[in-house]
């Protein structure tokens, strides 16, 4: 038995690579940043091939620095921006256009359109989602309807879609596998809930050809090989899962209710549910965690759009920081946050609002504001947005959250940590392993090879960083909290007015 795994974390702001041991701990990891491109207000893209070459190079990296071969990888798991939507000529390899990224507004219009015709009841029961251009059907309508042969070269299959996992193993395996995971394919606002198969009915509304569509297939499973040219011999493809639910794996919320929270790009707040899908009535999404063998874990999740990418704004759009990690420190220069609230809606709002049209609001400025209470209300709505999807998780399950799971980038802000404990009123839990999401994939792979045994062996290796519990007064928190909601209300529809 090979010795580690591979897991290939592609994020929305970079690539990463990490090879993980058996007791779950991080012997390599290599990362490369790539372009964020903003055409027009709202509008997120990626150019595909940068995605791919940075992927890439980051896995040949990790292993160079671990000393190994490709003989030494049992297994290789990919995890990814979920929603994201690549188009591809299914001869040569090539993207059609830039990848559309799960922020991106573009498609707003195609979403207003359909829920203006009445599908809203149906997209609900069928995929789990709420019609909103997160998700990649409208993404991929939108390119269809702009380039009209497109819609045609793809019902005969010259055209593939993917999200951004099949992309990668389309790439790694030379072409020879077109397949995404029923996680992945959830996301989609294309895949029957109870069936994990397409759906004609979507499709037809949508106008969207069966034939570009990838096969889904489980989370956990052998999907190929990588080409021998990569990494000089073929390594087997054993997993995919979307981020947030590697996420969730990686955190090993393997029991009913069990519950993480992830700080990254976004924060996603996801809960298992158990065997069956169990839907929202707080405008959360129900999805498929994943997929092992015949047996299918069903989770809720609240999407938060923008959470630790307001920090990278804080550093390149406005200026106040050079790096993400002084945050903190500007943040805990100040008591309090001066009463300025930031609801960073830079890509709309998500869960619970589904706001395309929000826009980003500052607001409580005086004369005696300064950066550093810009920044701590920027990390405060972190834990506010997260406030918002707890709330809604327990209205949904009928039962409050007695701890939460957390991790991510912007979990290791020790100063965030425990304002989201104060706002939650419950104990915030960190792992010793923060790479949950790879870790995650990285489980789910070596599942499928036998390197791991079974999610009780999994399960043995989650240990405790640090725990963050309660310290302000309800009555203070709760104050805070309200605060935060009117000045959400006050972001909302901007881009219609």
């Amino acid at each position: 038995m090979s010795q580690f795994v591979l897991a290939l974390d592609q994020g929305t702001t970079s690539s990463r690579a990490i090879v993980f041991d058996h007791s779950g701990a991080v012997r390599s990891i290599a990362q490369q940043e790539f372009r964020q491109i903003h055409p027009a207000p709202g509008v997120v893209e990626h150019d595909a091939e940068e995605i791919w070459n940075s992927q890439l190079s980051v896995a040949q990296q990790a292993l160079q620095r671990a000393s190994l071969d490709a003989s030494d990888i049992a297994a290789i798991g990919v995890t990814n921006q979920r929603e994201t939507t690549i188009l591809w000529d299914a001869q040569t390899g090539e993207p059609l256009a830039h990848a559309m990224v799960w922020q991106s507004r573009a498609s707003a219009p195609i979403c207003e359109q359909l829920k203006a015709d009445g599908h809203d009841r149906l997209v609900r029961e069928r995929t789990g989602l709420l019609i909103d251009p997160y998700f990649s059907a409208s993404k991929i309508k939108h390119l269809l309807d702009a380039n009209p042969s497109w819609r045609e070269q793809a019902q005969r299959g010259k055209i593939l879609f993917g999200t951004v996992d099949s992309w990668l193993i389309w790439r790694l395996t030379g072409g020879r596998r077109h397949v995404t995971d029923a996680s992945n394919a959830s996301r989609t606002m294309l895949m029957n809930l109870h069936s994990v198969a397409w759906d004609d009915e979507l499709l037809e509304i949508l106008d969207i050809p069966r034939a570009m569509l990838p096969e889904i297939r489980s989370s956990s499973e052998l999907y190929g090989e990588t080409a021998p040219e990569l990494f000089g011999s073929p390594i087997p493809i054993a997993a995919a899962a979307g981020d947030q639910q590697a996420a969730t794996f990686g955190q090993t919320c393997f029991t009913p209710g069990s519950a993480k929270n992830t700080y990254g790009t976004g924060c996603f707040l996801v809960m298992n549910t158990g065997s069956e899908p169990k839907f929202s009535s707080n405008s959360l999404l129900s999805t498929v965690g994943w997929k092992i063998g015949e047996s299918i874990t069903y989770c809720l999740e609240g999407s938060v759009f923008v959470g630790g990418a307001v920090v990278g704004w804080l550093r390149d759009g406005l200026g106040i920081i050079s790096k993400s990690s002084e945050v903190e420190a500007l943040a805990a220069s100040v008591p309090d946050c001066g009463d300025v609230y930031f609801v960073p809606a830079l890509a709309g709002l998500g869960a619970p609002y589904w706001d395309p049209y929000a826009r980003g609001t500052i607001i409580g400025i005086t004369g005696g504001t300064k950066a550093a209470h810009i920044a701590r209300a920027a990390l405060e709505a972190m834990a506010f947005q997260s406030r918002d999807l707890v709330e809604a998780m327990q209205a949904d399950a009928g039962a409050p959250l007695t701890e939460l799971k957390v991790d991510g980038g912007a979990s290791a802000d020790n100063l965030l940590m425990q304002i989201q404990a104060d706002q939650l009123g419950a104990p915030v839990r960190r792992p010793v392993v923060a790479e949950t999401t790879a870790l995650g994939a990285a489980y789910l792979a070596g599942l499928a090879v036998g390197y791991w045994k079974s999610t009780d062996e999994i399960a043995a290796n989650w240990a405790l960083d640090q725990e963050f519990k309660p310290q302000t007064e309800r009555a203070d928190a709760d104050r805070a909290y309200a605060r935060w909601r009117a000045a959400v209300e006050r972001s909302r529809d901007w881009a219609k007015r």
